[in-house]
């Protein structure tokens, strides 16, 4: 502890006190502030016979501390505190300033590295694969490419004719898919279109190679079109033979699908309503979400076939409907249960009408009436029309919890009593005589 010198003579006692503070401060720093042998922030000279001088200006203090062999020594503090106090005088922190612009995106966990780059395009990374060989290496995780999209053509392709453009879209399909399966791809969404009859291009080969060539245990969305490839140049009518020979690569691949991927979720594709279709489509029992549209108009759904694929999936939540009845099955009217369905759509059918509905979980419907263009005599048509009960009946007994017709709330007491603005959407929507009264069907 340093020496307290004597109080000097004739001065001023405010001088004193401020020397006293000084001293305290100083006192205090050195017990916390240094360490072993630090020196504090001022300066000391001190001698062997532990006397010394201070003097005061304006409450600075400056002591000089010299040994005993005549040798001065200076230990200069930092600005803040010595070593062991917490200040640092080796540049250190010039180097932690600069270190604190950077993101330590290497030092991630490798989960939050790959969340960071699911986020990217196929292009980007491809391009991100290009940075360093760590990130060539975490671009070639499988759960990196969820998604394998065939329908995402580059823009320029649009630029070419038909003939070059179509030829230059099929090298670009096969090497996007050369692509995720030398990645072992896991997706968990499959959009694709592709015309399963065309023999030349071999699309129906093309996609059930993919399928085995990628890991689909997690696949869970699928949009499929069948029917036709995009950029396709056109040409002629294909017979009829090619139609079903298509149909046929359809069912195939649907019951392949099934053993790959029976953890679908929700699927969109055109149907045919077949017996070979509907049983494959029936494996799915994880569906929720399912829209089907038409495939042939000119072939008739089957009464049975709509309630029997309803009834075999017992998770389905909603079921959106493109059907056309066909003219010579006009009067034929429908039946559907499902004990899960909360959200059925069938705006866009043409010429369905339901005989019986069990939907107790029904929360949403979307239905109108669409006019055919036949012109039929009164009596025609109203035998036609008895034969169709009025769907206002069929809800109130089969979805008692209905609660939005066509995108509008109904009240609470729609099942006592139908009231002006249902009555209007009834007219939009039921082909029974009390609400059509029009010679055109």
């Amino acid at each position: 502890m340093a020496l307290r010198p004597p109080r000097a003579r004739g001065q001023p006692p405010e001088a004193a006190m401020a020397r006293r503070r000084k001293r305290r401060r100083r006192e205090g720093g050195d017990g916390e502030g240094t360490g072993d042998g630090g020196g504090s922030s001022d300066r000391s000279h001190t001698g062997d016979g532990g006397g010394g001088g201070e003097g005061s200006d304006g409450g600075h203090s400056s002591n000089r501390v010299g040994t005993s062999d005549g040798v001065g020594t200076s230990d200069r503090g930092d600005s803040s505190h010595s070593s062991d106090g917490g200040g640092r005088g080796d540049g250190s922190d010039s180097s932690d300033s600069s270190d604190a612009g950077a993101f330590p995106f290497s030092r991630l966990p490798q989960d939050c590295q790959l969340h960071v780059f699911s986020f990217l395009s196929p292009e980007e990374k491809c391009g991100a694969a290009l940075v360093c060989g760590a990130w060539s290496r975490l671009m070639r995780s499988p759960r990196l490419w969820r998604v394998a999209d065939f329908t995402g053509a580059p823009a320029a392709l649009a630029e070419d004719d038909a003939g070059a453009a179509f030829a230059r879209w099929q090298g670009w399909v096969r090497r996007y898919a050369f692509h995720l399966a030398a990645r072992r791809a896991s997706p968990r969404l499959l959009r694709a279109s592709f015309d399963l009859g065309d023999r030349e291009a071999g699309w129906a080969e093309f996609l059930r190679g993919f399928l085995e060539s990628v890991r689909c245990g997690e696949l869970r969305e699928l949009e499929l079109d069948w029917t036709l490839s995009p950029l396709q140049p056109p040409g002629p009518r294909p017979p009829g033979a090619a139609k079903l020979e298509q149909l046929s690569r359809f069912q195939a691949l649907l019951e392949l699908l099934s053993r790959k991927a029976p953890g679908l979720a929700r699927a969109k594709l055109p149907f045919d309503w077949s017996r070979r279709s509907v049983a494959a489509l029936a494996r799915f029992q994880h569906l929720q979400t399912l829209e089907l549209r038409y495939f042939w108009g000119f072939r008739g759904v089957r009464p049975e076939a709509l309630r029997e694929l309803a009834a075999a999936l017992p998770r389905l939540k909603t079921l959106v409907l493109h059907l056309l009845v066909p003219v010579q099955d006009l009067g034929t009217s429908y039946a559907l249960e499902s004990r899960s369905l909360e959200v059925l759509d069938v705006w866009r059918c043409r010429g369905l009408v339901f005989g019986r509905l069990e939907l107790p979980a029904l929360r949403a419907l979307r239905v109108r009436k669409r006019t055919r263009g036949l012109i039929l005599q009164r009596r025609a048509r109203l035998a036609l029309q008895s034969r169709w009960r009025c769907l206002y009946a069929l809800l109130r007994a089969g979805a008692p919890g209905l609660r939005l017709l066509n995108n509008r709330a109904l009240l609470p007491h729609w099942r006592e009593r139908p009231y002006d603005e249902l009555e209007a959407m009834l007219r939009r929507a039921c082909y029974c005589p009390r609400h059509t009264d029009t010679w055109l069907l």
